[in-house]
């Protein structure tokens, strides 16, 4: 079984176009989808994030 490369914060960070600063802060606010590895490091599944991106678009179209 094959299990996908979890993302780090700077790869979420490349693929939302924001610093590490905001994803950490997003984190920190559980505003995204993320897991830890041990008692610091910060990982994401890329399917969640994808999962996650797709209703935040839904509820921007849906809120204007």
């Amino acid at each position: 079984m094959a299990l996908n490369k979890p993302l780090t914060v700077k790869d979420v960070a490349e693929l939302l176009g924001v610093s590490t600063d905001v994803v950490y802060d997003m984190v920190r606010k559980k505003k995204i989808p993320h897991f830890k590895v041990g008692n610091r490091l910060i990982r994401f599944q890329a399917s969640s994030i994808q999962q996650w991106m797709n209703e935040q678009e839904q509820k921007s179209y849906h809120a204007s």
